[in-house]
Parts: C-alpha cells; structure tokens; sequence
C-alpha cells in the first residue's frame, strides 16, 4: 500500500461501504422477491437480469453524464445519493407492488452507474503519473480486495438481520417454508409437502405446533419478508458512512477539471496522454476484444444471486455439525477467498515481476476465467444426482440426508 498513490486507499474505503451495500442487496434479492410476492425461481430470475442488464446499460449513462458535466466526484456523490433512496424505498415493508420494488431496483441501478464506473476512473488516473504506471495491476487488486472486505460481511448482517425479526415473532428460519407456506395458502401442495409442512411449522414455531396452518402461513411470510425489508435499512447505513468517507478524502482524489491549462481557457489536460490515431484504434480494439472475453466471466460470476443461491436453498446441507447456515451465506465465501488470496497473488506477480516474468493483464484474465471454469466443473460433478426440481416441489424439500454437502 505504501507504494501506491494517495487516494487509493480513501477510493477503496468509500467503495467498501458502497459494496456493503449493494451486496446486502443482493445477498437476498431473488430470496426475498419469492417469500413477498410469492413467485418462482424463474419469475425471480427475471427481475434479477433485469436488475443487472441495467446496471450496466445505466453505467454507461454515467460515465456520459460525468464526461459531460466534467465533474466526476460531483456525480459520484450524486450516485450514492440515488442509491440511497432505493435502498430507502425497499425498506418499506408496506410495499406491497412488485411495481414499486422494481422502481426502487432501477433507482439503484441508476445511481450504480452514477457512482461505480466513475470511481473506478478516478483510481485509474491516478496511475497516469509514470511513478505509479507500474503498479496498476496491483493497485486495482487492491482496490477490488477492499469491496470484497464489504461483500464479505454484507450476507451476514443482511441474515442476522432477518433471522433477528423472524426471533421476535417466534419463528426460527427455515428456507423451506416460504414456499410452502404460499402453496399452502394457494392451495397447491401435495399430500407430500402438505406433511413437511406441518412437521416444520411445528418445528420452528416457538409456542409449539400451530393450530391455526393459514395464521401461521400468514404470520411466517410476514416476518420473513419484514426482516428482509429491515435487512435493506443497513445498505443504507453503508451508503451514509461511504458517503462520509468520500466526502471527508474529496481533495486527495485526482480532479481533471483542476488540470487544465492555466490561462488559455483550454479544456484539454495538459498532463493527457496523447496518442497517434493509429495507436488509439489500436487500443479501442484491444478493449473490444477484452470485454467481449470478460462478458462470459460475468456471466458465471453472477450466478452468485441466482442459481447457486437457488442450489444453496433447495439442495445444499444448511448445516456443519450444529452450526445452523442460511442460503444466503454462500455469498459470503467468494469474497472472503478473494480477500484471503489476494496478498498471495500480489506477492505472486510481483515476484514475477522482479524477473521480468509477468503475465500481461490479458493473461491474466485468462488464467482467472479458467479458474473458474474449473469451479463449475466442480458443482456440475457434485450436482450430479439431485432430484429435478419439479420432484423437490412436490416434495415440499429434500431432508438434510439428501441434500449435497456445504464444502461443494
């Protein structure tokens, strides 16, 4: 850290908050969007790619607005604002329109774009200064090590949360019941999942087996969904204190407006690296084909929030000795192992570095998307066997015994 520019670590910090949230978010999105509104993983699913199409369509949009207005920090505070009122309108655990949910998504969505891409470009002119041209690699890995520190602790709080209101209206968790307490209501259950049903709300009921099936359905789904609405309340509490952070380092972040040529009303950078058009086209096409590669990385990596949440729900053991998990949990691993790793793969490449054996950044991109390649190699093995989920309905969920273990 002490060979990186000044700023960074104030850009990580404000990011860190920013990521705790949005990963509090979406740690519990498609679970919670199926225990309010009653819907299928598929029907969930949709509103999630909708969510995250727009993320990154309203990136761009972002980026045009800072372009334009040439003031980047001012729309970053901007977009922490607007994220904060979707977090603040998904709070409310009187909504009762997936309308009004989805809008509060697109506010979100919106302020991402205002806020991420722009942050991001302040970090990177701070290695314009050939001091630090060297250290990019790192310093962004740095960088991206201090979001995962809030992805880390966001499925936690976001679990902790919920769980807590579920305790003060008597109920333990259990990710089974949500939907069958909506099949129950619906009328849909088969004799199967009628049982299991009963036998878990006699489970998690602390004042014994309920009476009353339909009071209990409805008093379950409404603290489930209660808790998510409260676990919303922290992303804003994260966002306030990344605005904070921000706020308090302004002036130690790289202004381009600050850069321009002293009395010549020029509004070109002295300091900007310029380049003959050939080289540009260059570099416009080396991008292309960088992010036409990275668009599978995403791909897989944002199954995070859907079908290995669903697998975690529905397939995987809830369970390590007597320590009791969530589904949402899971999300908590893959930032922890890239926090963990980091230091190591820093030390790696540096080493490498000082032989003159470093991998390009395109390398190293595709030596990351073959790692996890290799990660769903695994799942697909260890999934092999697992009832179809039109069998797991029936069967109102499958029993600890058949369930998957946790280390898969």
């Amino acid at each position: 850290m002490l060979k990186q520019p000044k700023g960074l670590i104030a850009a990580a910090l404000a990011n860190t908050g920013e990521r705790f949230g949005f990963y509090t978010m979406m740690a519990i999105l498609t679970l919670f969007l199926m225990s309010k509104f009653g819907i299928d993983g598929e029907q969930a699913g949709k509103i999630y790619s909708f969510f995250y199409t727009s993320i990154y369509i309203l990136a761009l949009v972002g980026g045009l607005i800072a372009d334009r207005l040439r003031n980047y920090k001012g729309t970053i505070i901007a977009g922490i604002l607007v994220m904060t009122a979707g977090y603040a309108a998904l709070m409310v655990p009187t909504v009762t329109s997936k309308t009004v949910v989805i809008g509060a998504l697109m506010l979100i969505a919106f302020g991402n774009g205002l806020f991420k891409g722009n942050l991001q470009a302040l970090v990177g002119q701070m290695y314009d200064n050939e001091k630090y041209g060297k250290m990019r690699d790192s310093g962004f890995s740095l960088f991206y090590m201090f979001i995962n520190v809030g992805a880390i602790f966001a499925p936690m709080v976001a679990i902790g949360v919920r769980n807590w209101w579920l305790s003060t209206k008597g109920f333990l968790y259990n990710p089974d019941l949500p939907e069958l307490c909506h099949g129950f209501l619906e009328g849909n259950l088969s004799p199967e999942a009628s049982e299991r049903f009963a036998a878990l709300a006699a489970e998690v009921s602390s004042n014994g087996a309920p009476t009353d099936m339909a009071a209990f359905a409805d008093s379950y789904l409404s603290a489930f969904a209660t808790g998510f609405h409260y676990a919303f309340g922290v992303a804003i509490a994260a966002m306030l204190i990344s605005l904070v952070i921000f706020l308090a380092n302004k002036k130690s972040l790289p202004d381009p407006r600050q850069a321009q040529a002293a009395g010549t009303g020029s509004r070109i950078d002295p300091g900007e690296v310029r380049m003959a058009a050939k080289e540009v086209r260059q570099r416009i096409w080396a991008l292309i084909a960088v992010c036409a590669v990275v668009i599978f990385f995403w791909f897989s990596f944002h199954q995070n929030g859907l079908t290995l949440t669903y697998f975690a729900k529905d397939y995987t053991r809830l369970s390590i000795g007597s320590l009791g998990l969530s589904a949402e949990i899971f999300q908590s691993m893959n930032p922890f192992f890239v926090v963990f790793l980091t230091p190591l793969v820093l030390a790696f490449f540096g080493m490498m570095r000082a032989r003159g054996k470093e991998p390009s950044t395109p390398a190293k991109i595709a030596i990351g998307m073959g790692i996890a390649a290799v990660a769903y190699v695994v799942m697909m093995l260890g999934s092999l066997g697992v009832p179809p989920a039109a069998e797991v309905e029936r069967m109102g969920g499958l029993s600890e015994a058949q369930r998957v273990t946790p280390f898969l």
